[in-house]
């Protein structure tokens, strides 16, 4: 194991599940980078969900909450409006917020066994999608326009399904990795 990411027994935990979200803040506003010339790919990829997600497995349900939540609203200032404050940003920091809560929450339920990890993951990623229909359903009628369930439908699940297969493969396999390494386990949530 690298020697940065060998922080058991170095920094105390609250300390470390600070310095993991910073680093998870960083991924999220850095991973979009990636995909951002073609914002189509981004949107169905959605890269600023991963390390969302991951921070509630690793650091626990206030840190990836606050993590989820910062990360689109931060990126969106620094870059200039990428993703767009509103309604995108906005919508996008309380699903993240969900995220972030969800997985650390529902992990502490199943355990962060393989199996535990997946029912996890998808629980989480399906309340998530729902808190982000629900804001833009009210964001859309507070600036007088229109959501329809089609365009929830279409926005949550139909034009992310590339991502949320990428999110079901990867996710638990760095999950168990940072279990194997010990940067998490089942008492740090």
């Amino acid at each position: 194991m690298p020697p940065f990411l060998n922080l058991k027994g170095m920094i105390p935990m609250k300390l470390k599940k600070i310095i993991l979200s910073g680093i998870f803040i960083a991924i999220a506003i850095i991973l979009p980078f990636f995909t951002g010339q073609l914002p189509q790919i981004g949107a169905m990829l959605s890269p600023m969900h991963i390390p969302a997600l991951l921070c509630g497995f690793v650091c626990g349900w206030p840190y990836g909450a606050i993590a989820g939540f910062i990360s689109p609203l931060l990126r969106s200032i620094l870059t200039g409006g990428f993703p767009p404050m509103f309604p995108t940003a906005i919508a996008m920091a309380f699903e993240l917020f969900g995220y972030g809560t969800f997985t650390a929450l529902l992990s502490g339920i199943f355990g962060k066994s393989t199996k535990g990890i997946y029912i996890s993951l998808v629980l989480s990623m399906i309340l998530g999608r729902i808190i982000w229909g629900v804001v833009m359903f009210m964001l859309t009628i507070a600036a007088g326009s229109t959501f329809t369930f089609a365009l929830f439908v279409a926005g949550a699940f139909t034009n992310a399904i590339p991502g949320i297969i990428i999110h079901i493969v990867i996710i638990p396999f760095i999950v168990i990795m940072f279990k194997k390494a010990g940067i998490i386990n089942e008492k740090d949530n």
